[in-house]
């Protein structure tokens, strides 16, 4: 293949992936939004958390008591920053940090 059918390969499908994901900004920003979409906006960042925490606790094993431990000072630490400052990038970046410090120094 040559370096334009590759150039082509990576751009087109990056255009299209940008006009469908621009498409609804620019057809909808004039309008205001209805009621169920901003209450689904609200609820839907928090649906999406609780359902990625029971996600990655489920397969925990009981038999290592330590791993569970650093885990759950993760989850832990995540769930107290996101209460106190509100901010979910902070509350999953801190919580990140912590837990990959536990695993690696404990």
């Amino acid at each position: 293949m040559r370096s334009f059918h590759m150039l082509l390969s990576i751009l087109i499908p990056a255009l299209l992936t940008f006009g469908l994901r621009a498409l609804p900004f620019l057809l909808l920003n004039k309008r205001e939004l209805p009621k169920r979409i901003e209450y689904l906006g609200n609820v839907f960042p928090m649906a999406i958390m609780a359902t990625l925490v029971v996600y990655c606790l489920k397969s925990v094993p009981e038999s290592a008591l330590q791993d569970n431990l650093i885990l759950l000072a993760g989850v832990l630490v995540t769930a107290v920053i996101h209460i106190w400052k509100k901010s979910s990038i902070l509350s999953i970046t801190v919580g990140t940090v912590v837990y990959m410090v536990l695993v690696h120094f404990v």
